[in-house]
């Protein structure tokens, strides 16, 4: 168990970080039992994003009016060759599980959860990582089930359960003018229900990089608000002219939930972007360009 809030975290310790591996080689993490992150005094701080609320093009949405530091409940850091399983992690005051610039590793078989409104408690991170397998687990939180971050690649997530949460997401990106490039990241046979997205690729105006070789693949969402996000314009504040290219859409099966409180009862948009679809498309997406600016993908090729 953590210490029980902000106040009664130690002086001399972290506030990013609560267990922490560094520079380990072969090693397996496993057994019964429950880590518990005791997250809701963090939760309740005034800079937490539930705090404040405004009305966006894709609905509600949160912005923290400033940042604070809240511990990570599991981090491994500059790791490789390692096995994660058979854990139950909970409440976590910020993400549960976190990867960073690791390379080689199995995560199987875990249990997270914490509440629907706990801001800011990601599941699963993985950021500057390679050689990534992520299967079999469930997963209950407040915001991303699982969130690739930049430097990552050959990740391959399958058979997670999601709900709820905010869904599988490659993001956010590029926040602050910073360069990211992510590729090769597969998520198949997964199941999103009572969540407010599906699957999505996230990134702010003004980075740089790319998002390529990207496969969603076999998801079966239930009473998902935005089941499938391409976004460019992540938290509305600037123009950014360059689009989405190399998008494929091809059997996607999307229908209004009996209530119509899971998918919208919305036509599918797009703006700036490029691609087709491989197939028929339940609701038909007819708004993608096609082709591909050739400018774009030697820019994407020079910089990742």
């Amino acid at each position: 168990m953590a210490p029980d809030g902000p106040r009664s975290w130690p002086n001399y310790s972290n506030k990013r970080q609560w267990l922490v591996f560094y520079n380990v080689t072969g090693m397996t993490v496993q057994g019964d039992g429950v880590v518990d992150g005791r997250g809701h005094k963090w939760w309740d701080l005034p800079c937490k994003p539930h705090k404040t609320e405004f009305q966006g093009i894709h609905g509600t949405a949160t912005v923290a009016p400033s940042s604070c530091d809240s511990p990570v409940a599991i981090r491994f850091f500059m790791s490789s060759n390692l096995t994660v399983q058979g854990l139950k992690v909970q409440n976590s005051p910020q993400f549960h599980f976190r990867l960073d610039h690791c390379q080689n590793v199995v995560v199987r078989m875990l249990n997270i959860h914490s509440p629907s409104l706990s801001p800011n408690t990601d599941g699963i991170h993985i950021e500057n990582s390679n050689n990534i397998i992520v299967h079999s687990s469930l997963i209950s939180n407040g915001d991303d089930c699982i969130s690739i971050g930049a430097g990552s690649y050959n990740v391959h997530i399958r058979n997670i359960t999601c709900s709820p949460s905010h869904g599988i997401s490659i993001g956010s990106l590029g926040f602050r003018n910073s360069g990211a490039c992510v590729s090769n990241i597969t998520v198949s046979d997964c199941f999103i229900h009572h969540s407010q997205n599906g699957v999505r690729i996230k990134t702010w105006q003004g980075g740089y990089g790319s998002v390529s070789q990207v496969k969603f693949h076999n998801i079966w969402m239930e009473g998902v608000r935005n089941p499938v996000i391409i976004d460019q314009y992540y938290c509305l504040s600037k123009n950014d002219s360059v689009p989405c290219t190399d998008l494929e859409l091809s059997d996607i099966v999307l229908f209004p939930g009996a209530d119509h409180g899971g998918v919208a009862e919305k036509n599918p948009f797009c703006w700036n972007a490029y691609g087709g679809n491989q197939t028929l498309i339940v609701p038909p997406v007819s708004c993608l360009i096609g082709g591909s600016p050739d400018l774009i993908m030697d820019l994407k090729e020079d910089l990742c």
